[in-house]
């Protein structure tokens, strides 16, 4: 009768850690996704923020450039605001799933790895 206790303290250690490898193995994998999350979103926010400066300045010297041509600077800067505002209202009201879709399947796929 001995050997039943042994039969069952086993089964007990080795469920124990079954349940341990398993525990640790998920830290691990989900220390890899937000590794992996983490160094995309860094370097897509340094594109963005390099793009974001040249179109800053870009678009200063186009409103500068029309603003001579029309005789006043403001102007230029107007003709720019304008443009900014009709593109935004077209990507809200038009483009919003083009660009909410492939953003959203991007972060789960790389969650999903």
């Amino acid at each position: 009768m001995e050997a039943q206790p042994n039969i069952f303290e086993t089964l007990f250690d080795k469920a124990e850690t079954f349940g341990k490898t398993t525990y640790e193995l998920s830290k691990l994998k989900a220390l890899e996704t937000t590794t992996v999350v983490a160094t995309s979103v860094v370097a897509r926010i340094s594109v963005i923020l390099m793009v974001s400066m040249f179109l800053l300045v870009f678009n200063i010297g186009v409103a500068l450039f029309l603003g001579e041509l029309l005789g006043k600077f403001y102007y230029g800067f107007f003709i720019v605001a304008a443009f900014y505002l009709v593109a935004g209202l077209v990507l809200h009201f038009f483009l919003h799933k083009w660009i909410e879709k492939p953003l959203s399947n991007l972060i789960i796929s790389q969650a999903l790895k």
